[in-house]
């Protein structure tokens, strides 16, 4: 009897069968989520392209325009005895702010000669590996550390060099804040300098363990990110990091190799011997970069569609900085946006380039100027396809009608009334028009506050009477906060909910 219930036992789990379709939903998901891994580098690498081209049209604004820009601010400022006073104002609020930057960039240039590179390679050098790490590690934070504090210090210096001067006075002065932009600038190229000599000795070194060490950092960066909770704010955030992170990891490498090519008297050989460790360092970050956003998305069940909404929200601040009513210059935004701050990079870079490059004779000129106005096409010619995809991807997103809708003074009350539906009928000439169209000054200065829009709806915010019970109830219990449209998101807003 024993015998045949074994034998019946043994017979019953070799033919026992089961049917998947008996749970077909659960099994669709787990296909779907197979799917969105695989969409999940497509998408990514989609942003991070839209977004590095952001960075560059940034960076290349610096050392192209903004000269140029400066330059005829000053002309203007010497020609106003001449010419007679046509307005209120000697200049505008944009030309001082780029009259600012440039005495910035031109103080911390000179500022700059007094560091030794040479003597921080030869020091840096001399320190042991897990030291060397350890330093590296510090300076990541300390760089993400200055870019909050840098963009708030820059932004009230523009703030205070431009605001009404018939407001009651509720600053320090420009001077002080000038001289506190001057600091920050030059220190922060000091620490971007001293992470290029880091990887610098790195990439020199001759068994490549620090170069092996400094790559498995960015493997351990998935540990501490994939088995957190994510929420689209708190992605769209990540994403901004990782795209301002891989601009200016190229900009370092750029350093190096310029660095390496001077020590062997411009060599082409010596680039192929630094070719494979510069398309490792590349590699590892896509990779990470790739696998710590599709586990993200697939243990908080975010589509791949949202990267399309945030290449979206990064293209309205291209196009919204060209309307009538833009509040801020576009390399302010994305400084704010993704924490990325052009100016002590570009410092850096122009500091290691006019120690490097000896500049001799007529013929030597001759290619500077040529390289300049090459500088400039590239820098045109990047800001028009960047405008023209930018109109695209707001108008697939149907974000033309947030364009024409100015920034409220104040936050709207329950009282207050809607805003004119003649807003919300925008054309395509219309849209093409107002991006090439001067900003108009206003005689209010309203708070830089972008309105929402009722077809985010996973992105609302609680009206004011909900917000207040909210409060009411939880205030003891947890300090949460409300969620936030995209497009008020930047860098370093704290947003979604706590991370326990």
């Amino acid at each position: 009897y024993h015998y045949l219930s074994l034998v019946r036992f043994i017979s019953a789990e070799l033919t026992r069968g089961y049917f998947l379709e008996h749970n077909e939903a659960k099994y669709t998901e787990r296909r779907e989520r197979v799917y969105t891994c695989l969409r999940i580098p497509k998408e990514l690498e989609k942003l991070m392209m839209f977004g590095f081209f952001l960075c560059l049209d940034v960076f290349l604004y610096v050392f192209t325009l903004l000269p140029l820009r400066v330059l005829l601010a000053l002309i203007r400022l010497l020609t106003l005895p001449c010419c007679g006073l046509s307005g209120s104002r000697i200049l505008q609020p944009a030309q001082v702010c780029d009259v600012l930057k440039g005495f910035i960039m031109v103080l911390c240039y000179f500022m700059m000669h007094y560091v030794d590179y040479s003597m921080m390679y030869h020091l840096i050098r001399g320190q042991s590996v897990i030291k060397l790490y350890i330093i590296y590690n510090m300076l990541e934070v300390a760089d993400r550390l200055f870019s909050s504090f840098g963009q708030d210090i820059l932004d009230a210096l523009y703030w205070t060099a431009t605001e009404p001067k018939e407001r009651k006075r509720a600053h320090i002065g420009v001077i002080p804040h000038f001289f506190m932009a001057v600091l920050y600038v030059f220190l922060h190229a000091i620490l971007i300098m001293v992470q290029a000599t880091t990887l610098n000795v790195a990439f020199n070194s001759h068994n490549k363990s620090l170069l092996t060490i400094m790559m498995s950092n960015n493997f351990v960066e998935i540990k501490g990110s994939v088995f957190k909770k994510f929420e689209k704010n708190n992605l769209f955030q990540m994403s901004n990091s990782d795209i301002k992170e891989r601009f200016t990891n190229y900009t370092l490498l750029l350093i190096v190799c310029l660095r390496n090519m001077e020590q062997f008297s411009w060599n082409p050989d010596h680039l192929w011997v630094l070719f494979p460790d510069v398309c490792m360092v590349i590699a590892s970050e896509i990779a990470v970069d790739v696998v710590k956003h599709a586990f993200i998305t697939k243990f908080n069940d975010i589509t791949a569609d949202v990267y399309s909404e945030y290449r979206a929200s990064l293209a309205f601040d291209l196009v919204s900085s060209r309307q009538k009513n833009a509040y801020t210059d576009y390399s302010d935004s994305v400084s704010r946006r993704m924490g990325f701050i052009p100016l002590p990079l570009a410092l850096l870079l122009i500091r290691v380039v006019t120690s490097s490059v000896k500049i001799q004779g007529s013929l030597s000129i001759v290619c500077v100027v040529l390289f300049y106005l090459g500088m400039i096409t590239l820098k045109v010619l990047n800001s028009i396809v960047l405008l023209g995809k930018s109109c695209m991807y707001v108008k697939e997103a149907n974000m033309e009608e947030k364009l024409f809708q100015n920034p409220p003074s104040a936050a709207p009350s329950r009282g207050s009334k809607k805003p004119d539906n003649r807003q919300k009928i925008v054309s395509e000439e219309g849209m093409s028009a107002s991006v090439t169209t001067q900003p108009t000054q206003r005689d209010e200065c309203p708070a830089p506050q972008i309105p929402t829009s009722e077809s985010d709806q996973f992105l609302t915010t609680p009206d004011e009477s909900e917000e207040k019970s909210l409060i009411q109830v939880d205030t003891e219990l947890k300090h949460g906060a409300p969620k936030k449209d995209l497009l008020e998101i930047d860098r370093f807003t704290i947003c979604g909910n706590r991370i326990d």
